[in-house]
């Protein structure tokens, strides 16, 4: 089975809507070598070397004929269509990273507190933790270059301390009530990332688990959360694939299959060129085969994740809850270039079961990279009266449902953008970090107290304290942020829920976190309520 990538493609919206958009939402495929160039382009390949050459003797000052060949290819290919792109041979490794399930550097996870590297946490398993780094531990300089008050960024953090697996790099630690600095000598390793951000049961019977990307370990780990919730009792499942910009086509085929009994159609691909043609079928008795099952979408939720949603509507298996999808249907096949660089050329469109193609229009690019602003400015997020659908576009369920291609996948289930629940003074302390670092001093005073709570217990008895409100304000003050105490009390209830998420992220991790920050998660919220709705899916041809 070839693998379907994704790549990066960011559009933003304002601090109010609060949601995470397509980070990753495109998909590609690795098949045999490229066919040759053709005769006929001979001409056109000959005139570029000629204006290439003419500029390189004649231009009036010194070029640099790589960067000017690098700039051609790039614009060349976004002339093609919005998701054709190039990978220079520097940041090829970045762009694969993400998808592939692990990242090579010292494992830690890390924040920047007032200009200054903070350890969050020791990754476990990774050559840090191993070495006895800790939580807390200021890092003050990298192979013995002063890091602290510097300035340093996200970025810069990344580019020191990652590296590939086997190599050096001495990272020097200023550790609470140790006098003197303290050396590590580290030796780089593979450290794991996760796309299954969540697994955990809601109640007796209704499980939930977020995936937040199809990388090369997302079908595993999927597995993992299934076996673990079915073990625990769940019946029905929540499948939430919100802001799921993607990735590897066939997890999101492997995953969709789980779900889909017999050996019922899941995805189709066609291109100009027959060997990029292709069509998969259930093929595997799946783990959640009968059980009831929502799966959440909304304007983020693209490539990979319309995969598995189209399949799993278009099979009736699953009733689909949220806004609409993001609409990406266009294939990309990465072929390596002789320089080490890459190209990742659309080759195909893929098509749901009933045979929908919800690749969205981009005739006009502008109105293409605009799009989930000139939904929010139409009034999509807020109503689903507000989306037209073509009547040539529509097609039918197994059962015989309704359904529409033309971008996007929608909803059976709308439910709107809820923006009641936002506080401007709150979102200026995430951006400023200023919530990040009070949680973590919190825990860091605390951390004796809190790993001695049971989990249930926390999430049931925590209460946030007025002290430590105002400890947030004054930290956020430091941070240049001015305080809004009205803000504050107004949105006492928003305040306390982020602020206990927070903290219960770093003593029980995602695990902690996300049965209380999905408080604010209005789809889920709602579709908690709609297994009855979901029961009713004819499900006669299944």
């Amino acid at each position: 089975m070839s693998e379907y990538k994704n790549t990066k493609y960011q559009i933003r919206l304002p601090l109010i809507l609060a949601i995470g958009l397509a980070g990753g939402i495109f998909i590609g495929a690795t098949f045999s070598e490229s066919s040759p160039v053709q005769n006929d382009l001979n001409k056109d390949i000959q005139k570029f070397k000629e204006v290439l050459t003419l500029v390189d003797r004649n231009y009036v000052d010194e070029v640099n004929t790589s960067d000017l060949v690098e700039d051609a290819i790039s614009h060349m290919l976004n002339k093609l269509d919005p998701h054709s792109y190039y990978i220079s041979a520097k940041d090829k490794v970045a762009a694969n990273e993400d998808l592939q399930g692990n990242f090579e550097g010292i494992g830690i996870e890390f924040n920047i507190f007032k200009d200054t590297i903070v350890v969050v946490t020791p990754l476990s398993g990774g050559p840090s933790e191993s070495l006895g780094i800790m939580s807390g531990d200021q890092i003050i300089a990298i192979d013995d270059k002063n890091v602290a008050g510097v300035g340093f960024t996200n970025r810069d953090v990344q580019k020191h301390l990652k590296g590939p697996k086997g190599s050096e790099v001495k990272v020097t630690i200023k550790r609470k009530n140790k006098k003197s600095p303290i050396d590590f000598e580290i030796i780089r390793d593979k450290i794991p990332q996760y796309s299954v951000d969540a697994s955990y049961m809601i109640d007796d019977e209704k499980g939930y688990i977020k995936i937040s990307r199809f990388a090369a370990t997302t079908y595993e780990e999927f597995r993992v959360a299934m076996i673990k919730l079915k073990g625990e009792g769940m019946t029905k499942l929540i499948l939430d694939l919100q802001g799921n910009g993607g990735g590897y086509m066939n997890h999101a085929i492997n995953i969709a299959d789980e779900f889909i009994s017999g050996d019922k159609k899941i995805v189709y691909t066609l291109g100009k060129e027959t060997r990029y043609n292709s069509q998969a079928n259930g093929q595997r008795k799946g783990l959640f085969e009968e059980g009831e099952l929502i799966v959440l979408v909304n304007e983020g939720s693209a490539s990979a994740s319309e995969i598995v949603t189209g399949a799993l509507q278009d099979n009736d298996r699953a009733l689909v809850v949220g806004r609409r999808s993001f609409g990406k249907g266009l294939v990309q096949a990465p072929m390596d270039l002789s320089d080490g660089s890459e190209m990742r050329l659309t080759i195909s469109r893929y098509y749901t079961p009933s045979g929908r193609s919800i690749q969205k229009p981009y005739d006009d690019m502008d109105d293409y990279s605009g799009d989930l602003i000139a939904r929010y400015k139409h009034g999509e997020f807020f109503s689903a009266d507000s989306i037209q659908f073509n009547d040539s576009l529509k097609y039918e369920t197994l059962s015989g449902r309704a359904v529409y291609g033309g971008g996007g996948i929608m909803p059976d289930y709308f439910v709107p953008l809820d923006t009641s629940a936002n506080s401007t003074y709150l979102n200026k302390l995430f951006i400023s970090n200023s919530i990040q670092e009070f949680t973590f001093k919190y825990v860091n005073d605390n951390k004796k107290m809190l790993e001695g709570m049971d989990y249930k217990d926390y999430f049931n008895d925590f209460k946030v304290t007025k002290q430590m409100r105002d400890e947030l304000a004054s930290i956020g003050k430091g941070n240049g942020v001015k305080p809004d105490l009205n803000d504050m009390k107004k949105n006492q209830a928003l305040f306390d829920l982020h602020i206990r998420a927070q903290i219960a992220r770093q003593i029980w991790d995602n695990e902690g976190f996300y049965p209380i920050f999905n408080q604010t998660n209005e789809v889920l919220q709602q579709a908690v309520k709609l297994f009855d709705q979901a029961e009713k899916l004819d499900r006669s041809k299944l």
